[in-house]
């Protein structure tokens, strides 16, 4: 395979293992992208998944989960399958991430035949698919990789070997890699002790352009009584400011905060979750905003796409008074 280039972007993975982590440090080490510890087998989900991926989406990381796989049938695969697309739920679910969704697929706890390896993997990958729309990818160790047969070479391969000098095998699946993690006792700012170290095989904007279909864009409010933006004719549903705060409305500003709270409504009723830190300026200003008729209410919480929606609104200044 292709070796490692000074061009190439760097990120790590972590899990539990690392215990609390300085995400603001990492990211300012040079890090730009990071796979996160979700879960492992049927039941297990890493204690810091939730407090991880939160603190390193509010640095600005580039990020993914993985999954520690034991399945040793095609319904156990497919069991995984659910509790993993279940835990990415719990931050919005897989498309809420920069990255794919991980089948770290590194040992043979049932002793299997390759051709039955290859079966019960595909069973998990289709079924994370199908479960969260995203299309997963491989980790595995340089050894291992040679149970994969071709029927998997579509999908990309993250790839253990710790070496400075030999790069990882051909493999009959991949002659190439995407990922590689190169160290397993790497240091970086804002992590005590040893981290896993990994090398994308582009650059940062490379990066984001290969999976930017994972990440939809925040949706943006429309307003139904301006169906067009004179000011800007390809936009033709700008954003819609609400109504000063404390002031009467009027029939205008009415329609403008109904569709306003439409959209807050539909946001809010997905997966719920706490305020995540990212989040917490921009949900005080708006439930500032105006008292008398606060657009949302967090009593049972929200889910990630409210509150990345309510940030984008509150930094082009919609809930300024």
């Amino acid at each position: 395979m292709q070796t490692r280039s000074s061009g190439n972007t760097q990120g790590i993975d972590v899990s539990r293992y690392q215990g609390n982590i300085d995400w603001a440090k990492v990211k300012a080490s040079g890090m730009t992208f990071v796979f996160i510890k979700a879960t492992e087998g049927q039941t297990y989900t890493d204690p810091n998944y939730q407090k991880n991926v939160t603190g390193a989406l509010a640095a600005g990381m580039l990020v993914g989960t993985y999954h520690f796989f034991r399945a040793t049938s095609t319904d156990g695969a497919k069991a995984e399958a659910a509790h993993y697309a279940n835990t990415l739920n719990k931050v919005g679910g897989a498309k809420a991430l920069q990255l794919p969704p991980v089948m770290d697929y590194e040992n043979n706890p049932g002793n299997l035949s390759k051709a039955q390896m290859n079966t019960v993997a595909k069973a998990f990958l289709t079924e994370l698919q199908r479960l969260t729309g995203v299309k997963p990818i491989i980790y595995t160790g340089n050894s291992f990789a040679g149970n994969f047969d071709t029927s998997l070479s579509s999908y990309d391969l993250w790839i253990a070997r710790y070496s400075n000098t030999r790069v990882p095998d051909d493999q009959p699946a991949w002659k190439r890699w995407t990922f590689w993690q190169y160290t397993d006792s790497g240091k970086v700012n804002g992590i005590s002790g040893n981290v896993d170290m990994n090398e994308f095989e582009g650059t940062a904007a490379q990066l984001r352009a290969r999976y930017a279909a994972v990440t939809p864009k925040p949706p943006e409010p429309t307003n139904p009584t301006n169906p067009t933006n004179p000011t800007n004719p390809s936009n033709p549903n700008p954003p819609t400011e609400p109504p000063k705060g404390g002031e009467p409305m009027t029939a205008e500003e009415k329609a403008a905060f109904d569709a306003l709270k439409s959209q807050v409504d539909k946001l809010q009723a997905r997966q719920q979750m706490e305020v995540p830190v990212w989040a917490k300026a921009a949900v005080d200003a708006a439930l500032a905003y105006d008292t008398k008729n606060p657009l949302f209410s967090i009593d049972n919480g929200a889910s990630y796409d409210f509150y990345r929606f309510i940030t984008v609104m509150h930094r082009r200044g919609l809930f300024k008074k």
